[in-house]
């Protein structure tokens, strides 16, 4: 008759068993993640054309602006075309403008100018309050301190459209990605 007597160390096969259930627990929660996100979680982002141009709109306008403005490095590439008026301050270059849009901030038709700085070397062909169109690409500039300015790949003058005004950036507008 053979006998053997085998001694089990309950503290270290418990040890064993948690980290094994461990791991089949990350592999699960990982293979759970691909399923319900698919392959573009994992991916980069490399299709993304930094070229393609995204048209502002009168309701998408502010939104845009706010959002480019708080996190000006992620949009630098992208173009962006819009419409507006030619806007200067008195410290800016002969290169520089504002173009500009007037946001309806209370009920009786109060505005304030808001809109993207702008740069372009025959900026002063356009005399203010111009209504022009331009096509311009995101850039990171200094105007007392870091910003986003346009440097402007096209433009064109055009008439006042019927949408002049713009309102104030609402909460439902949430950017997805770079593009905007």
């Amino acid at each position: 008759m053979f006998i053997c007597n085998l001694k089990v160390d309950g503290n270290k096969l418990g040890k064993i068993f948690l980290g094994i259930l461990f791991v089949l627990i990350i592999i699960i929660t990982l293979i759970v993640a691909y399923k319900i996100l698919g392959n573009n979680f994992f991916k980069t982002n490399d299709t993304i054309k930094e070229q393609e141009v995204y048209n502002l709109t009168a309701s998408n306008y502010t939104n845009v602006l706010k959002s480019v403005h708080d996190n000006p490095k992620q949009y630098v590439g992208q173009v962006v075309k819009f419409s507006g008026y030619v806007y200067r301050l008195f410290d800016f270059s002969e290169k520089q403008f504002v173009l500009a849009r007037d946001m309806v901030i209370s009920s009786d038709f109060q505005t304030v100018v808001v809109g993207f700085l702008c740069e372009y070397d025959l900026a002063k062909q356009f005399e203010d309050s111009a209504w022009v169109q331009i096509e311009g690409e995101i850039t990171l500039g200094n105007y007392y301190g870091d910003m986003p300015i346009l440097k402007i790949l096209k433009i064109e003058k055009i008439d006042k459209p019927s949408d002049e005004y713009v309102y104030p950036p609402d909460d439902s507008f949430v950017p997805t990605s770079t593009v905007l």
